[in-house]
């Protein structure tokens, strides 16, 4: 088989311009199906108007097209039976019988058969029928080669039944256009000459340019009956769907903050009452969110002031229990044990006010994070460094992981303390396991994650796991004497740089927290260059498998992070 020829090149090219422009304008009318309620309305009226127009002109043009055949039908046949019985009138009255005078009778009568009838086109053929022994005649026709318009079954059918007229529907070139036309066959009898065929063919022209006037007229008919629909919908369409538009984009005002934006009413009608309803709602969410804002801003005055005023006591308290700390080997034993209690509750309620006076920082919007280019390894570094002594005493060993730097802005005491809150943790709960500390870098984003092989997160916990003092296990006592709010401040530092901060567990499988930051300011991050879970196949893009939270700043291109506070260990 010959190889087909190749296209040429800017042929080729040509067809893939055509292609993509295709592909192009298929999406944007995807897109606006999708998006516009008007186009999907006039669309469908469209369609549905094509289709019923479509359907009621066919059934029309063929209930008038069946009449106007059956009347041609009916015309053809009782022209055809005049002039057959015309035609034996004439053979049967002629004054002379020889052959030349009835075949001259004959052709007299094929060429006036137009006239006679009043449509020229008419022809008429005399054929000798079968089963004559009488000396021909011969074929007689209008025009030459006519016998070829008369069907071989309409023949057939008179030789069958001689006694009455046969028709049938044909077809013949009238003026050089396709014509249906009515054959009728009859039999008559020549004296002389023996039995004959008449046939009478009768061309439908008249009934064929009134169905094409009513072709066109239905035609032209429909598409403007279609656009009318489609004029239609649109009008109507429009009439609902602005109200709608312009309720979207007063709730798209509302929450971009502009809370006395309202929908004009007009009218009574559901549309009306529709905007009335939704103002009112507007009205009503006005209300509570003020509201709320004044509780909050109390509230968070509340605790600053709280929290500030709290400081000169505590001063005068420190300078009192560390004296009597020092003091504590010339007390009795109860006496010094209780000096040494004091003094680490003390320690411990002067870091719970610190934290509680960050944490109203963050709820009043107050803070904001200094930025400098640092290496994430370099924090973790002094993290491991001042956890290793309590690592040691708990069991835990301490093994980190990094193959490159990790250079990023970020405010590096924020960031360490977030790292120290994470690995602090990691080792409460390691249960004498090693603690996995990775460092990992990529074109979008910094990270480090910190992994455990400990208790583990409960199915429920990661939903939990940054909320203001929540505790997994409330029974387990504390070892490295936290607030409760760590994982708290660690996710508001994590949002101050735009980042994420993302937790894992399953019970006895460990537990792996991850803070991922971009690598420039204002960079959404692609992916996180370290993995969360142990089947994290798609490295910070899927949601791991088991209990698992992620929180932070949502980017283009990747799952939501999160979007609340949830829970701590």
């Amino acid at each position: 088989m010959p190889a087909l020829p190749e296209l040429p090149a800017s042929t080729e090219r040509i067809w893939r311009r055509i292609e993509r422009l295709a592909v192009r304008c298929g999406a944007a009318i995807a897109r606006l199906w999708r998006r516009s309620l008007h186009f999907r309305v006039v669309t469908i009226t469209v369609f549905l108007g094509l289709f019923v127009a479509l359907g009621l002109g066919t059934y029309m043009y063929q209930r008038i097209a069946s009449g106007l055949a059956s009347r041609a039908t009916s015309i053809a046949e009782r022209e055809a039976l005049t002039q057959r019985n015309e035609a034996q009138s004439q053979f049967n009255n002629a004054p002379r019988t020889d052959i030349s005078s009835l075949r001259a009778i004959a052709q007299q009568l094929a060429s006036s058969v137009g006239t006679n009838v009043g449509d020229q086109n008419v022809r008429l053929v005399i054929v000798r029928a079968p089963g004559n022994t009488f000396q021909p005649l011969g074929t007689i026709s209008t025009q030459q080669g006519d016998e070829k318009l008369v069907p071989s079954s309409v023949r057939a059918a008179v030789q069958k039944d001689p006694a009455h007229a046969q028709l049938q529907i044909s077809s013949m070139d009238v003026e050089g256009r396709h014509v249906p036309s009515v054959v009728v066959g009859a039999r008559i009898a020549i004296p002389n000459a023996g039995n004959y065929d008449f046939f009478l063919v009768a061309p439908m022209t008249a009934e064929s340019q009134m169905l094409g006037i009513v072709r066109t007229t239905f035609l032209l008919g429909g598409l403007v009956l279609t656009l009318l629909l489609a004029g239609i919908a649109y009008l109507v369409t429009r009439m609902v769907v602005t109200p709608v538009r312009d309720a979207a984009h007063v709730s798209e005002r509302l929450t971009a903050g502009a809370l006395n934006e309202r929908m004009q009413v007009t009218g009574e009608d559901d549309l009306a009452r529709l905007a009335t309803s939704f103002n009112a709602m507007a009205d009503s969410l006005q209300r509570q969110i003020r509201q709320l804002e004044d509780l909050s801003k109390l509230q968070q005055r509340f605790s600053s002031d709280v929290s500030h005023e709290l400081r000169t006591p505590l001063t005068t308290i420190r300078m009192a229990v560390d004296m009597i700390h020092a003091s504590r080997d010339d007390f009795t034993a109860p006496v010094a044990r209780s000096a040494e209690l004091l003094s680490r509750e003390l320690d411990r309620f002067e870091s719970l006010l610190t934290d509680l006076l960050e944490i109203s920082r963050f709820d009043a919007g107050a803070t904001g994070a200094g930025t400098e280019q640092v290496d994430l390894r370099d924090i973790v570094g002094r993290v491991v460094d001042g956890c290793e002594r309590l690592a040691e005493a708990q069991g835990v060993k301490l093994r980190v992981h990094s193959r490159r730097a990790a250079v990023a802005p970020m405010d590096a005491r924020r960031i360490e303390r977030v790292v120290r809150n994470l690995v602090t943790n990691a080792i409460e709960h390691a249960e004498r396991k090693p603690v996995d500390i990775t460092v990992g870098a990529n074109a979008t984003a910094v990270a480090v994650a910190v992994r455990d092989y400990g208790v583990g997160l409960r199915p429920g916990d990661a939903e939990q796991v940054f909320n203001r003092f929540w505790r997994a296990d409330p029974a387990r006592a504390r070892t490295t004497g936290g607030t409760g709010l760590g994982l708290s401040i660690a996710l508001e530092d994590a949002r101050l740089h735009d980042g994420w901060l993302q937790a894992w567990g399953e019970v006895g499988n460990g537990s792996c927290f991850r803070l991922t930051l971009p690598v420039r300011a204002g960079q959404p991050i692609g992916r996180s260059p370290v993995t969360l879970a142990p089947d994290d196949s798609s490295v910070g893009l899927a949601m791991p498998s088991g209990n698992s939270l992620t929180i932070g700043t949502p980017v283009a291109g990747a799952p939501r992070p999160g979007d609340g506070s949830r829970g701590g260990r």
